[in-house]
């Protein structure tokens, strides 16, 4: 096997000293915006009228202590000061509009991380946003992060997997919306007056992904019994390692949502659909990350080994157990991984011990890839309709459905006169229910996964195996 990189640190562009959360402005930029976020509704707006609301004058106070904080930290972030000097204006005109819906869409725009992405530069950001997996409501959030930028990951990005708009990032310090499950930062979240015609960055916390995924296969690798070989045991002791690993899995994953023989607008973002949908695509684009892997692996990449593991382990014991059952399409995606590779012969459960064929589990993984994208070819020539029943048989030849579902019954027992859209009304919120399998890793699962609720990289950090 290839051997692992050993990689290295951020180096600390953009700030001197210790980060810019030793600044002691930050912790008065925290303090504020924190003071702000119980005074807002849904929206963003301030009820001034509601029970244990501030008055006016008490929230232009409190909001001057955010823009006076904002004033003195970007000095030390001078990549940052065109979107500083935006944010200032976007919260003045936030206070004389008397805090109602808020607009930043002036200052998102001045907002450009994809631009310039050193390693280890670092930025502070406030922005009125909902955060994904986390809190649902447009709260006024403020996050001190550093950008990930090793070379070697430059290099890929500039001659083989080009995705210009990708910015790898990890948590310096962050307000309550991020103390969460929430490991993105998306320019869409944002509160604004009217949406961009297009986004040019999206950001994702690798580090938070590193140390929930360490976490979790820990405790299923002992739950299990599965050993594992030193490579993998490595990268699951190792914070460092595991963070730079997801920096190229997520490249390789976020540029495959375009990249294919696709239908339009694979995702579906702004299409209502059946979640099993969004499950396959999700799980194509990290299935598609994992043939890459071994592409690179062949050709003797010292990170390619490192991916694999990573998405085998994060997709057959975090997510399937992670989360509602409502509609979870990445759930579902690792069910359906998990039970491929059990029907191969890659995955067996014997004697209540989990065994991996580390030899055969690539090849059914990737044949696993090859039936989505035939999936996706045949699709360009199906109605919609048409393809959504392909994709639940799919899914269906290896997870059983629940026994009361009326799409499992087939096109004869829905109304199919009614547009797609309102067919998906008919699907079960768990159309697919848990295996005993699963069933049963999730109940002692269950505290390790609460537990990694706002983790960071520093969070249950071990030195290298």
């Amino acid at each position: 096997m290839s051997e692992v990189l050993t990689p290295k640190a951020a180096n600390g562009h953009g700030m001197s000293g210790d980060g810019i959360v030793r600044h002691p402005q930050w912790a008065v930029l925290k303090q504020a915006v924190e003071a702000i976020r119980p005074w807002q509704r849904k929206d963003g707006s301030i009820d001034f009228d509601a029970e244990g609301a501030p008055s006016q004058d008490d929230a232009v106070r409190t909001l001057d202590r955010v823009v006076d904080a904002v004033r003195q930290l970007s000095p030390r972030l001078p990549h940052d000061a065109d979107y500083h000097q935006a944010l200032v204006a976007d919260l003045r005109r936030w206070a004389d509009g008397g805090f109602g819906v808020p607009d930043f869409l002036d200052s998102l725009l001045a907002f450009q991380p994809a631009a310039d992405r050193r390693d280890g530069l670092q930025h502070v950001v406030v922005f009125p946003m909902y955060t994904q997996n986390g809190n649902p409501d447009r709260n006024l959030e403020a996050v001190a992060l550093r950008v990930v930028w090793p070379e070697w990951l430059a290099e890929l990005e500039r001659t083989r997997y080009d995705n210009a708009l990708f910015v790898p990032i990890t948590f310096e310090d962050f307000t309550p919306g991020y103390d969460t499950n929430s490991a993105v930062l998306f320019p869409e979240t944002v509160a604004v007056r009217e949406a961009p015609e297009r986004w040019t960055w999206g950001a994702i916390f690798c580090d938070r992904e590193a140390a929930r995924f360490r976490a979790v296969t820990a405790a299923a690798v002992d739950t299990l019994g599965l050993e594992l070989p030193q490579e993998a045991a490595r990268l699951v002791a190792d914070q460092e390692l595991a963070q730079q690993t997801y920096t190229l899995w997520d490249m390789i994953h976020d540029r495959t949502h375009s990249h294919g023989d696709l239908p339009f607008d694979p995702f579906m973002i702004k299409q209502r659909a059946p979640f099993w949908m969004y499950g396959l695509e999700e799980l194509r684009c990290d299935l598609t990350s994992f043939r890459e892997a071994v592409k690179l692996q062949g050709e003797g990449h010292p990170m390619g080994l490192g991916v694999q593991y990573a998405i085998l382990f994060d997709r057959l014991f975090r997510f399937p157990v992670t989360g509602a059952r409502v509609r979870n399409y990445d759930g579902l995606g690792g069910q359906l991984l998990f039970a491929y590779l059990h029907k191969h012969d890659a995955v067996r459960w014997t004697d209540n011990t989990l065994h991996i064929d580390w030899e055969r589990a690539p090849q059914v993984t990737n044949q696993l890839c090859a039936e989505i994208e035939t999936l996706y070819r045949d699709g360009i020539d199906r109605p919609k309709l048409v393809h959504w029943f392909a994709a639940y048989d799919l899914v269906a030849s290896h997870l059983s459905p629940h026994p009361g579902s009326v799409w499992a019954k087939g096109p004869d027992a829905l109304d199919l006169s009614l547009p797609p859209r309102k067919l998906v009304d008919e699907v079960l919120p768990d159309e697919f229910p848990l295996s005993m399998f699963y069933e049963a890793l999730g109940k002692k699962l269950r505290e390790v996964i609460a537990s990694t609720k706002g983790i960071t990289g520093d969070g249950g950090l071990r030195s290298a195996a």
